[in-house]
């Protein structure tokens, strides 16, 4: 590439700038060309698209909690969500190419907030197993623990 095509940390590629450092602004194109051609109701509607497709990778990288199921058909499944969540996740990343500081504080922010969800979910579901375990079989109200030794005695 010569000298005189490099102009103001940007690269002129037939009359389209394509900028080469963090900057910020609502003129920028995401993912697809002319999207969201500076228009700012566009521009949030990128942040937002952006935002949710990171909560949904780091959704997707969570496991199954109980997985029930024959190892073929599993198998396939988890590739299958493990090929949609990939497909996301490169998205994400080229999203993030644009250098544009909303779009990354969007994909930053979409993981942080798919990660809390992720984990979140999986402290509820330890706390109601603990929970559980502490109070030994569960009974109805009529018949508490309690009650029933009441009655062995």
């Amino acid at each position: 590439m010569s000298p005189d095509s490099m102009k103001d940390n940007n690269m002129n590629m037939d009359d389209m700038a394509m900028h080469m450092t963090f900057f910020w602004g609502k003129d920028v194109v995401v993912l697809f060309d002319g999207w969201p051609n500076g228009r700012l109701g566009m521009y949030i509607l990128a942040l937002v698209s952006v935002f949710l497709l990171a909560v949904a990778v780091e959704i997707l990288a969570a496991p199954p909690i109980k997985p029930r199921m024959k190892p073929l058909s599993g198998g396939l499944i988890q590739a299958a969500v493990y090929a949609i969540r990939m497909a996301l996740a490169y998205l994400v990343m080229l999203s993030v190419m644009s250098f544009n500081v909303g779009i990354f504080i969007a994909a930053v922010t979409g993981h942080a907030v798919g990660f809390f969800f992720v984990k979140y979910r999986a402290i509820a579901a330890g706390h109601k197993m603990s929970v559980t375990e502490d109070r030994g079989p569960s009974y109805s109200a009529d018949f508490s623990p309690d009650f029933a030794a009441t009655l062995t005695t």
